[in-house]
């Protein structure tokens, strides 16, 4: 009974879903008012949050049962397939939002590779000082990280077969395949050639808490079954958010980049909440493998999802960022090479990626 109780997160979302499927005929003209719209986009994002985070749970613990890197891997699917799943169906339905796969990606760099990143470093050398990681594994990440960004996100501004920051649907194609070619071989090198690179024999064992996740009674059946129907339900949510996305960004005045950023907050907080935790645990190498995993496989999964929606509706879709965007991009792709230069991280790294962060904040409200 302990165990059904601590799943009242299921029931609040599936009850959420269903309210918002019978209130599907009378949104739009809901969202005429500013109040009502504002309302409805906070309450649909507390509740994608919390699913989220019972995602994450249920992850952890299968994780911990799978052991590196293996487990990490496994929290990362589960977290980029739910943000790729989103970012799908907003496109999806509702006005066009030709720019919400890109401003999405972008969002994920900045938020995990500046914020997130910040976050575990600082907290991580204010208390342990230096922190030691395997570097192979950072420059293996970033090795198919630079590539992935660079193709996805700036290639489309130079390309002369389309007109705009577009690309055309041969190289579309050429792009989601190489992006599925790329993860697919690392996902090879990850979990059967090197694994070795993942793995780090310094990092000290946390203290375990009173109920830590490894330590649930509950089958492994248990938690992958919770684990599909969050997912579900949290999918759901997200396909009901893009009308009160679209009444905040047209009626509103709000932000069109905002959409993207709101995802990969919403998808993105609690996985990283655990790169943290870690850092703080001195188990950097774990809180790189999140961390930098969930970057790779945020780009890896989410191109080509968005560009086969593209392809079969019709649906116009920008991938190329706006000048000041590219600068921000290769200037942090540029200091996360150097802060992952050495086996060991300290807090003047983590200081330097949130300045980034907030920078990239302030052109989601200030382009």
């Amino acid at each position: 009974m302990a165990t059904l109780r601590r799943e009242w997160p299921l029931a609040l979302t599936s009850g959420f879903v269903a309210g918002m499927m019978l209130l599907s005929p009378r949104v739009k003209e809901m969202t005429g008012s500013p109040a009502i719209t504002l309302a409805m986009l906070v309450a649909l994002c507390a509740v994608i949050l919390l699913g989220a985070v019972a995602i994450v749970r249920h992850a952890e613990v299968l994780a911990h049962r799978l052991g590196e890197p293996g487990g990490t891997l496994l929290l990362t699917m589960a977290i980029t397939g739910l943000e790729a799943a989103m970012v799908g169906l907003v496109m999806s339905t509702g006005e066009e939002k030709p720019t919400l796969a890109r401003d999405t990606m972008f969002a994920v760099a900045m938020l995990v590779l500046n914020g997130f990143l910040g976050v575990a470093l600082l907290l991580g050398g204010v208390r342990h000082r230096l922190q030691a990681f395997n570097q192979e594994s950072a420059n293996a990440f970033l090795a198919m990280i630079i590539p992935l960004a660079t193709l996805s996100l700036v290639l489309p501004n130079f390309t002369r077969a389309t007109v705009g920051p577009t690309l055309s649907s041969f190289q579309m194609l050429f792009l989601s395949v190489t992006s599925v070619g790329v993860y697919a071989i690392f996902l090879l090198v990850q979990n059967r050639w090197h694994r070795d690179f993942f793995v780090h024999d310094s990092d000290e064992e946390p203290h375990p808490p009173e109920r830590g996740p490894g330590e649930s009674s509950a089958t492994t059946g248990w938690h992958v079954g919770l684990l599909g129907l969050y997912g579900v339900s949290v999918v759901l949510l997200a396909k009901q958010m893009s009308a009160p996305l679209d009444a905040a960004v047209l009626g509103l005045g709000a932000p069109p980049a905002l959409a993207g950023f709101i995802v990969a907050l919403l998808v993105l907080t609690p996985e990283s909440i655990a790169a943290i935790r870690a850092a703080r645990e001195n188990q950097m190498q774990r809180s790189v493998n999140i961390l930098l995993g969930s970057v790779l496989a945020s780009i890896g999964l989410t191109v080509p999802l968005v560009i086969g929606v593209a392809l079969t509706t019709g649906r116009s879709l920008v991938l190329g960022l706006a000048p000041a965007e590219m600068i921000l991009l290769a200037l942090t792709l540029a200091v996360s090479m150097l802060t992952f230069a050495r086996p060991r991280t300290n807090m003047l790294a983590g200081s330097i990626h949130l300045v980034l962060f907030a920078a990239a904040l302030m052109l989601v409200f200030d382009a």
